[in-house]
Protein backbone atom coordinates (compact mmCIF):
# COMPACT_ATOMS: atom_id res chain seq x y z
CA UNK A 1 0.00 0.00 0.00
CA UNK A 2 0.88 3.81 0.04
CA UNK A 3 0.09 5.49 3.69
CA UNK A 4 2.59 8.40 4.10
CA UNK A 5 4.83 10.41 1.33
CA UNK A 6 6.57 13.67 1.09
CA UNK A 7 6.57 16.31 -0.98
CA UNK A 8 8.92 19.04 -0.13
CA UNK A 9 10.14 20.84 -3.84
CA UNK A 10 10.14 24.01 -4.44
CA UNK A 11 6.64 24.81 -6.17
CA UNK A 12 7.91 26.38 -9.15
CA UNK A 13 9.88 23.42 -10.20
CA UNK A 14 6.64 21.88 -9.83
CA UNK A 15 4.44 24.12 -11.67
CA UNK A 16 7.27 23.82 -14.91
CA UNK A 17 7.66 20.05 -14.38
CA UNK A 18 3.59 19.69 -14.43
CA UNK A 19 3.36 21.92 -17.35
CA UNK A 20 1.01 23.64 -15.05
CA UNK A 21 0.50 27.78 -15.93
CA UNK A 22 -2.56 28.32 -13.11
CA UNK A 23 -1.63 27.18 -10.08
CA UNK A 24 -2.86 27.26 -6.36
CA UNK A 25 -1.81 30.47 -4.52
CA UNK A 26 1.80 30.32 -3.23
CA UNK A 27 0.98 30.96 0.19
CA UNK A 28 -1.49 27.73 0.36
CA UNK A 29 1.51 25.87 -0.34
CA UNK A 30 4.51 24.11 2.02
CA UNK A 31 6.87 21.72 2.28
CA UNK A 32 5.43 18.24 3.86
CA UNK A 33 7.97 15.49 5.06
CA UNK A 34 4.72 13.45 6.44
CA UNK A 35 1.71 13.58 4.44
CA UNK A 36 -0.76 11.47 5.90
CA UNK A 37 -4.68 10.28 4.91
CA UNK A 38 -7.48 12.17 5.11
CA UNK A 39 -4.85 15.44 4.72
CA UNK A 40 -5.39 17.71 1.64
CA UNK A 41 -2.43 16.31 -1.45
CA UNK A 42 -0.87 17.92 -4.29
CA UNK A 43 -2.55 16.92 -7.15
CA UNK A 44 -2.88 17.55 -11.21
CA UNK A 45 -6.06 16.80 -13.15
CA UNK A 46 -7.03 17.62 -16.79
CA UNK A 47 -9.56 19.79 -17.29
CA UNK A 48 -9.97 18.70 -21.38
CA UNK A 49 -7.66 21.65 -22.36
CA UNK A 50 -4.92 22.11 -19.85
CA UNK A 51 -3.40 20.31 -16.46
CA UNK A 52 -4.77 22.10 -13.24
CA UNK A 53 -3.01 22.12 -9.97
CA UNK A 54 -4.52 21.92 -6.87
CA UNK A 55 -5.42 20.13 -3.65
CA UNK A 56 -7.44 16.47 -3.17
CA UNK A 57 -8.25 14.98 -0.23
CA UNK A 58 -6.30 11.68 0.06
CA UNK A 59 -8.96 9.08 0.46
CA UNK A 60 -11.56 8.70 -2.09
CA UNK A 61 -15.41 9.20 -1.17
CA UNK A 62 -17.63 7.61 -4.22
CA UNK A 63 -20.46 9.75 -5.55
CA UNK A 64 -23.29 7.55 -3.79
CA UNK A 65 -21.42 7.11 0.16
CA UNK A 66 -23.72 8.30 2.76
CA UNK A 67 -20.90 9.79 5.05
CA UNK A 68 -17.23 10.76 4.17
CA UNK A 69 -15.90 8.95 6.20
CA UNK A 70 -15.93 5.90 3.99
CA UNK A 71 -13.07 8.01 2.63
CA UNK A 72 -10.44 6.81 5.35
CA UNK A 73 -10.79 3.45 3.75
CA UNK A 74 -10.28 4.03 0.30
CA UNK A 75 -6.84 5.67 0.09
CA UNK A 76 -5.68 3.22 -1.87
CA UNK A 77 -6.93 1.56 -5.25
CA UNK A 78 -5.69 -1.68 -6.63
CA UNK A 79 -4.44 -1.46 -10.06
CA UNK A 80 -6.13 -5.30 -10.84
CA UNK A 81 -9.34 -4.43 -10.00
CA UNK A 82 -9.85 -0.38 -10.90
CA UNK A 83 -12.32 -1.57 -13.53
CA UNK A 84 -14.02 -4.12 -11.47
CA UNK A 85 -14.93 -1.66 -8.14
CA UNK A 86 -17.70 0.29 -8.20
CA UNK A 87 -16.06 2.59 -5.71
CA UNK A 88 -13.24 2.94 -8.56
CA UNK A 89 -14.27 2.15 -11.57
CA UNK A 90 -16.28 5.78 -12.88
CA UNK A 91 -13.51 7.39 -12.11
CA UNK A 92 -10.81 5.18 -13.69
CA UNK A 93 -12.42 5.84 -16.80
CA UNK A 94 -12.98 9.89 -16.76
CA UNK A 95 -11.21 11.07 -13.27
CA UNK A 96 -7.37 10.45 -12.99
CA UNK A 97 -5.28 12.40 -11.47
CA UNK A 98 -1.41 12.73 -10.72
CA UNK A 99 -0.78 12.57 -6.75
CA UNK A 100 2.64 14.26 -6.39
CA UNK A 101 5.71 13.13 -4.18
CA UNK A 102 9.55 13.39 -3.75
CA UNK A 103 9.45 10.25 -1.71
CA UNK A 104 7.34 7.59 0.65
CA UNK A 105 7.39 5.94 3.24
CA UNK A 106 6.73 2.35 3.71
CA UNK A 107 7.29 -0.18 7.01
CA UNK A 108 9.43 -3.08 6.73
CA UNK A 109 8.54 -6.18 9.17
CA UNK A 110 11.87 -7.31 10.85
CA UNK A 111 11.78 -9.62 13.68
CA UNK A 112 8.09 -8.87 14.56
CA UNK A 113 9.01 -4.85 14.14
CA UNK A 114 7.95 -2.49 12.08
CA UNK A 115 10.57 -0.67 10.32
CA UNK A 116 10.30 2.59 8.65
CA UNK A 117 11.79 2.90 5.16
CA UNK A 118 11.85 5.72 2.67
CA UNK A 119 11.90 4.94 -1.07
CA UNK A 120 12.47 7.88 -3.77
CA UNK A 121 14.26 7.92 -7.05
CA UNK A 122 17.44 7.78 -7.43
CA UNK A 123 17.76 10.73 -9.14
CA UNK A 124 15.73 13.00 -6.39
CA UNK A 125 13.17 14.39 -8.68
CA UNK A 126 10.05 14.63 -8.01
CA UNK A 127 7.88 11.49 -9.54
CA UNK A 128 3.59 11.20 -10.36
CA UNK A 129 1.89 8.53 -8.47
CA UNK A 130 -1.17 7.22 -10.57
CA UNK A 131 -4.55 7.96 -8.90
CA UNK A 132 -8.42 8.63 -9.14
CA UNK A 133 -10.41 11.78 -7.89
CA UNK A 134 -13.63 12.33 -7.18
CA UNK A 135 -16.20 14.85 -6.22
CA UNK A 136 -18.80 14.24 -3.35
CA UNK A 137 -21.65 16.48 -1.86
CA UNK A 138 -22.46 16.29 1.80
CA UNK A 139 -26.21 16.25 2.82
CA UNK A 140 -25.49 19.69 3.87
CA UNK A 141 -24.26 20.51 0.06
CA UNK A 142 -20.29 21.07 1.35
CA UNK A 143 -18.64 20.11 -2.00
CA UNK A 144 -15.74 17.57 -1.19
CA UNK A 145 -12.81 16.49 -3.85
CA UNK A 146 -10.95 13.29 -2.86
CA UNK A 147 -8.55 11.36 -3.91
CA UNK A 148 -6.94 7.62 -3.68
CA UNK A 149 -3.69 6.42 -4.71
CA UNK A 150 -2.99 3.06 -6.67
CA UNK A 151 -0.99 0.51 -5.78
CA UNK A 152 0.46 -2.47 -7.52
CA UNK A 153 2.79 -5.46 -7.22
CA UNK A 154 6.26 -4.91 -6.03
CA UNK A 155 9.31 -4.60 -7.78
CA UNK A 156 12.85 -6.02 -7.00
CA UNK A 157 13.32 -3.51 -4.38
CA UNK A 158 10.04 -2.94 -3.09
CA UNK A 159 9.21 -6.74 -2.69
CA UNK A 160 11.73 -7.24 0.17
CA UNK A 161 9.75 -4.38 1.94
CA UNK A 162 5.70 -4.75 1.12
CA UNK A 163 3.65 -6.34 -1.07
CA UNK A 164 2.24 -3.79 -2.36
CA UNK A 165 3.76 -0.27 -4.06
CA UNK A 166 2.51 2.63 -5.34
CA UNK A 167 2.12 3.07 -9.76
CA UNK A 168 5.09 5.63 -10.64
CA UNK A 169 4.48 6.77 -13.46
CA UNK A 170 7.23 7.59 -16.08
CA UNK A 171 6.88 10.74 -17.34
CA UNK A 172 6.22 10.36 -20.88
CA UNK A 173 3.34 8.51 -19.41
CA UNK A 174 1.74 11.12 -17.24
CA UNK A 175 -0.40 13.08 -20.48
CA UNK A 176 -1.49 9.77 -21.25
CA UNK A 177 -2.97 8.74 -18.21
CA UNK A 178 -4.41 12.58 -17.46
CA UNK A 179 -6.16 12.63 -21.13
CA UNK A 180 -9.66 12.61 -20.29
CA UNK A 181 -10.51 11.07 -23.91
CA UNK A 182 -8.81 7.92 -22.97
CA UNK A 183 -11.00 5.49 -21.72
CA UNK A 184 -10.05 2.09 -23.33
CA UNK A 185 -8.91 -0.33 -20.41
CA UNK A 186 -6.39 -2.05 -21.89
CA UNK A 187 -4.26 1.38 -22.54
CA UNK A 188 -4.66 2.60 -19.11
CA UNK A 189 -4.01 -0.79 -17.39
CA UNK A 190 -0.63 -1.18 -19.95
CA UNK A 191 0.67 1.92 -17.64
CA UNK A 192 -0.47 0.29 -13.93
CA UNK A 193 3.19 -1.37 -13.67
CA UNK A 194 5.45 -1.27 -11.15
CA UNK A 195 8.66 1.37 -11.34
CA UNK A 196 12.15 -0.36 -12.56
CA UNK A 197 14.08 -0.99 -9.16
CA UNK A 198 16.98 0.26 -10.43
CA UNK A 199 15.56 3.52 -10.67
CA UNK A 200 14.55 3.79 -6.75
CA UNK A 201 16.32 3.17 -3.51
CA UNK A 202 14.89 2.69 -0.17
CA UNK A 203 16.86 3.44 3.13
CA UNK A 204 15.87 3.50 7.12
CA UNK A 205 14.40 6.61 8.74
CA UNK A 206 13.77 7.38 12.02
CA UNK A 207 10.69 6.02 14.04
CA UNK A 208 9.36 9.55 14.37
CA UNK A 209 7.57 9.06 11.19
CA UNK A 210 5.13 6.62 12.71
CA UNK A 211 3.25 9.61 14.24
CA UNK A 212 1.74 11.92 11.26
CA UNK A 213 2.31 15.03 13.91
CA UNK A 214 5.77 14.88 13.38
CA UNK A 215 6.79 16.93 9.82
CA UNK A 216 10.30 18.03 9.73
CA UNK A 217 13.16 17.38 7.00
CA UNK A 218 14.52 14.83 10.02
CA UNK A 219 12.46 12.03 9.05
CA UNK A 220 14.04 12.20 5.48
CA UNK A 221 17.33 11.64 6.89
CA UNK A 222 18.63 8.15 6.52
CA UNK A 223 19.88 5.79 9.93
CA UNK A 224 23.39 4.98 9.13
Amino acid sequence: MCGRFTLFEDLHKILKRFEINLSIEEELYTQRYNIAPTQSVLSVINDGKKNRLGYLRWGLIPPWAKDEKVGSKLINARAETLAEKPSFKKAYSHKRCLVIANSFYEWKKVNGKKTPICIKLKNNELFAMAGLWESWISPTGQKIHSCSIITTTPNELMSNIHDRMPVILPPEQENIWLDRNITDYNTLNHMLKPLESKLMEAYEVSTLVNSPKNNTPELIQAIC
